[in-house]
């Protein structure tokens, strides 16, 4: 019998995290990596390591070619993608298949129905989850896109199909403002997804931001392990995610999760995915979109449910039944996790590559850190900035936010720009701590501390 090997198709902090996952359960590893990736802890973790190509992700960690031909030489028999890249790719979860090797994640099948944006809003409106209006799946060119928005009315938005975190997403205003961002917004969703088709959506402003995690195995269990509230986001990219939302109500968390689990039963999802909501004061909610991959955020759910995600999307994935139910979870306590990226708040959060000339990391009991950076680690300009993770755990939400200022506060990265200040500020926001927050909420802070 073949022994288990997984080839780890990213980068990062998130491939460091499936790799302590692939020791835990006694599983080998292959990392992959770019030029620009050599010295990356990532590389050095893994069982064996294997370059894909040059610095440029289009040439590298976006090269299906290359990374099939590295899992098959190394003898792997699953790749796992982890989140961005590949991750919710249903041509290459498809080319996976046909080569008999396991996609740590759902099916192509699925992926194809639910990681499609305008198909998943169809899915979810014929299993009666209401849905924000917007155009019948893509729109082709700037013409058509007009006609839906006069439809519709501004403001609109203008989302990639294939898209997810917070990229290929564009606010629109007004008509001048269509014509100007339609096709930059196609070459966005093109140059991040490999797919250039939007759709458009009526934009329903200062909502709340909330997703269910959901979890499904091959014998059709399938539960969700609460929600998360992710409503703390620059320009559509979260800042900063705690789990549970301290707006949602048990009430309104058994129908967020019963309609999460109910979009995923109509396509037969397997593995873990997160359903997306927009929830407004009211406590009203409307389908987002899915996304059909671990999520960035993901550590804040494994605190207060105990569960280990990317443990059981591996075990799933070698055909492991569940081994719990839904009357099994059960939420305890609060977690938050705060993003550090690489990037100047000064020069409108531009990103900040370059040489990190020390490292000082906190701890203590209830706070984690999901990090690849290191003393003299060089920030490459060529991937996203995030550098670390910090996620606090109390019992509590006001112990886990004064858990996380200290964390916050013991935290150093020095050598480059980070926004660790703009962090720290916020867990101490009057709004922030009581938890009257919603997706306008960074936009108006910012403009507040400018001014002051």
């Amino acid at each position: 019998m073949m022994q288990n090997k997984i080839l780890i198709a990213n980068r990062g902090e998130i491939a460091l995290r499936i790799i302590r996952a692939c020791k835990e359960l006694g599983i080998g590893c292959v990392a992959i990596y770019s030029n620009s990736d050599e010295n990356s802890l990532h590389v050095k973790f893994a069982d064996e390591a294997i370059c894909v190509g040059p610095a440029h992700a289009s040439e590298s960690y976006l090269n299906m070619n290359n990374i099939i031909s590295a899992a098959v030489s190394t003898g792997c028999n699953a790749i796992h993608p982890g989140y961005g890249f590949l991750a919710e790719n249903d041509k290459f979860a498809t080319i996976v298949e046909k080569c008999n090797l396991k996609f740590i994640g759902p099916t192509s099948d699925a992926m194809a129905k639910l990681g499609n944006k305008s198909m998943a809003r169809r899915i979810a409106k014929e299993v009666d989850i209401p849905i924000v209006e917007g155009s019948d799946g893509p729109v082709e060119d700037l013409a058509a896109a007009i006609t839906v928005a006069k439809h519709i009315g501004y403001p609109i938005l203008i989302k990639a199909v294939s898209g997810g975190g917070g990229k290929g997403i564009s606010i629109i205003k007004n008509e001048e403002e269509l014509v100007r961002l339609f096709d930059l917004t196609r070459h966005e969703a093109e140059a991040n997804f490999g797919n250039s088709q939007v759709y458009i959506e009526k934009y329903i402003e200062n909502p709340r931001h909330i997703e269910v995690q959901i979890i499904a195995d091959a014998y059709g269990n399938m539960v969700h392990l609460g929600e998360r509230d992710c409503s703390i986001q620059r320009r559509n990219q979260k800042m900063i995610e705690e789990a549970p939302s301290p707006f949602v109500n048990e009430k309104l968390r058994g129908m967020l999760g019963a309609a999460a689990v109910r979009l995923a039963r109509a396509v037969g999802y397997q593995n873990i995915g997160t359903v997306e909501f927009l929830v407004d004061k009211d406590g009203n909610y409307y389908f987002m979109e899915v996304n059909a991959r671990i999520q960035v955020e993901h550590p804040v759910t494994e605190m207060v449910t105990g569960v280990d995600l990317v443990k059981e999307q591996i075990r799933i994935a070698y055909r492991s039944e569940l081994p719990f139910r839904q009357e099994d979870v059960n939420l305890s306590g609060h977690a938050l996790e705060c993003r550090l990226n690489a990037e100047d708040p000064s020069l409108n959060f531009r990103p900040a590559p370059g040489l990190i000339r020390n490292v000082v990391l906190p701890g203590g009991p209830g706070v984690r850190l999901d990090t690849h950076i290191y003393n003299n680690y060089e920030v490459p300009p060529y991937y996203d900035s995030l550098l670390v993770k910090l996620i606090t755990y109390a019992p509590t939400r006001k112990e886990t936010i004064r858990k996380m200022r200290v964390a916050l506060e013991q935290l150093i990265v020095d050598g480059v720009k980070t926004n660790i200040e703009i962090l720290y500020l916020i867990m101490h926001n009057t709004n922030f701590v009581r938890g009257v927050y919603d997706t306008g909420f960074v936009r108006d802070f910012l403009e507040t501390i400018k001014g002051e």
